[in-house]
């Protein structure tokens, strides 16, 4: 009978408690959601994994938690908290998306800029509620919609908080479905909805070779601190359409971005251990990173109807809600949105311009923000 009490007490269910257990349920609905009804699932399910890997009840000096010297997970998580994962996503980004909608229509990069405006808001919004500068520097960026760039800026500022920050932004994400329909419909009337967007002009393989070269010196000379991240979006941009090296496109923007994404999921879900992740601050973080969503899409979608006040070829407002950068996501609700209004109206090419410009105005303030808070 001792050896037994022994046993049981050894064992993740005698140590658990109730903290463990919520997590638990976290975890099982971040699987859920991304298996049965296909939210963000290459980015929830290795995240809802990891939150139930984080959150099983072991002992402490094993070398089994995350956050335990020696670890394997520990040492996942050095890519985590180094900011070496999210310059790797980037790079696959790059390698996968085509700029020539932006550059096709460059007055809708001005709605990815306008869309970060959340970021800075909920900046303010969190320093009066009491967070240090540099923690309320890396809540505000969830606004931005970027998983890989909130995590990248919150090692730099505030790395203890980079367990609520980044399920907090990939849950956002992964809700752009549900978040930002309500929001778009509010602020347009059926009229504008139905504004349909002309064909974009066509762009050549020239300029497409050019734009990552020279969209990169402008940009990191405008904010150096955003280089690793923006650096490795062109560069991956730049392999993928000077069509000489497409072994390495290829991989970039399959065999490095699914690793990479592996990894960073199970690590960045591993790391909301319950003791660690169940406190005050990180109730605080979901909310302030709720609103700070809300209001990038809400900024977005105003700016592109203060524009219409000044330009004869009107744009659809529900480009704006693309400025966040949810990409594709964000570009793929506003067509559905504006599909939904107008069967025949095509909005996808068009979002694109603002979700591209999105990514880069979000590491510009990533940026930003580092160089500033540290």
């Amino acid at each position: 009978m001792e050896l037994l009490l022994e046993f049981w007490q050894n064992t993740g269910f005698a140590m658990a408690d109730y903290r463990h257990l919520i997590m638990i349920a976290v975890g099982i609905t971040f699987i859920y959601l991304g298996v049965a009804r296909h939210y963000e699932p290459f980015l929830l399910i290795p995240i809802g994994f990891g939150i139930l890997m984080g959150n099983v009840p072991v002992f402490k000096g094993l070398g089994l938690g995350i956050y335990e010297e020696g670890s394997v997970l520990r040492y996942l998580y050095f890519g985590v908290l180094q900011g070496i994962y999210p310059p790797l996503i980037f790079l696959g980004i790059g390698a996968m998306t085509d700029f020539s909608y932006m550059l096709a229509q460059p007055r809708l990069m001005l709605l990815g800029a306008a869309a970060q405006f959340g970021i800075f808001l909920t900046f303010l919004g969190a320093l009066a509620l009491g967070f240090a500068p540099t923690e309320a520097g890396s809540i505000g960026i969830i606004g931005g919609a970027d998983g890989p760039t909130a995590i990248f800026l919150t090692a730099k500022l505030a790395p203890h908080l980079i367990g609520p920050i980044a399920i907090a932004a990939y849950s956002y994400m992964a809700l752009v479905p549900v978040i930002q329909p309500p929001i778009m419909k509010l602020l347009t009337t059926r009229k504008e909805r139905l504004i349909r967007m002309k064909d974009p002009r066509p762009v050549s393989k020239r300029e497409k070779i050019i734009f990552p070269i020279v969209g990169f010196l402008l940009c990191c000379f405008v904010a150096p601190a955003a280089l690793p991240l923006l650096g490795m979006l062109f560069f991956g941009n730049l392999l993928k359409e000077c069509l000489v090296v497409d072994r390495l496109a290829i991989v970039a923007r399959s065999t490095v971005i699914d690793t990479v994404t592996i990894l960073l999921g199970i690590t960045v879900g591993a790391s909301t251990q319950a003791d660690v992740f169940l406190t005050a601050s990180s109730i605080g973080i979901f909310v302030l990173g709720a609103a700070s969503f809300m209001v990038a899409t809400a900024a977005g979608v105003v700016f592109a109807k203060l524009m219409n006040l000044f330009v004869q070829e009107k744009i659809n407002p529900l480009l704006g809600a693309a400025g966040v950068s949810a990409v594709p996501d964000s570009a793929r609700v506003v067509q559905l949105l504006g599909n939904r209004e107008d069967p025949g109206n095509y909005l996808l090419m068009h979002a694109m311009a603002p979700n591209i410009s999105g990514v880069i105005g979000s590491a510009i303030a990533a940026g930003a923000l580092w160089s500033f808070l540290i």
